[in-house]
C-alpha cells in the first residue's frame, strides 16, 4: 500500500493535479475509511484499502509539488521528511517487536491527544496562527509516533487480528507522520 500510495503521489505530481481542497479531501478519506471498515472481512476489503491509500497518495502529490516549487531546497526537505518518517517507523516498530512490550495502555492517551489536535486544527483553520501550526505539527508527530507503537503492539499481542484494519492503521500513522514532519521541515528548514 505504501508503494501504491507513492505511485499515486508521483502520478498526481506528474499530472500537476491541483489541491483537492480541505473538505473534499476529508470527505474522501473518511468515506473510504468507512468503506474499508465495512469490507474489512471480505476480499473486497483489500481493494478498498488500495482505494483509500491511492486516494491519500493523490492528495499528497499537490502538497509535495508545493514544497518542490516554493522552496529552493524543496527536494531536500521532501527527502528528509521521507527518510525521517522511515527511520521513526522502523525504529519504533523494531523496538516494539524486540522488546515485546505491550503498549495498549497508550490507547486512551493517544485518542485524547488526537482529539485535542483535531480541535486545535479546527480553531487554527479560522485563526491561522503560525505558532499554533508549529505546535500542532510537533504534537502530531509525537501522537502518530505513539500510534505506531500502539498499533504494532496490538498486532504483535493479538489486539488487532484483522490485517486490513492493521494495514490502514499503520498507513495512516505513517502518512500523518510524513505530512507533519514535512510541514515542520518546511517551517524551520527552508532556505527561503
Amino acid at each position: 500500500t505504501l508503494f501504491f500510495s507513492g505511485l499515486m503521489a508521483y502520478l498526481s505530481m506528474a499530472l500537476n493535479l491541483p489541491y483537492f481542497g480541505f473538505i473534499p479531501t476529508l470527505v474522501g478519506i473518511i468515506g473510504l475509511f468507512f468503506v474499508v471498515a465495512k469490507l474489512k472481512n471480505s476480499a473486497f476489503g483489500i481493494l478498498a484499502v488500495f482505494a483509500l491509500t491511492g486516494f491519500m497518495g493523490l492528495t499528497l502529490g499537490p502538497m509535495i509539488n508545493m514544497y518542490l516549487t516554493a522552496y529552493s531546497n524543496g527536494a531536500e526537505l521532501v527527502a528528509m521528511a521521507m527518510v525521517g518518517t522511515a527511520t521513526v517507523f522502523v525504529t519504533l516498530s523494531v523496538y516494539t517487536i524486540i522488546s515485546q512490550k505491550d503498549f495498549s495502555f497508550m490507547g486512551g492517551f493517544l485518542f485524547a491527544g488526537l482529539m485535542v489536535v483535531i480541535l486545535a486544527l479546527v480553531a487554527n483553520f479560522f485563526f491561522n496562527i503560525a505558532a499554533v501550526s508549529v505546535a500542532i505539527a510537533s504534537v502530531s508527530i509525537l501522537i502518530f509516533s505513539g500510534f505506531i507503537l500502539f498499533d504494532t503492539s496490538r498486532i504483535i499481542h493479538g489486539g488487532e487480528t484483522n490485517y486490513i484494519m492493521a494495514t490502514v492503521s499503520l498507513y495512516i500513522s505513517i502518512y500523518q507522520l510524513f505530512v507533519n514532519m514535512l510541514m515542520l521541515l518546511g517551517i524551520f528548514g527552508g532556505d527561503d
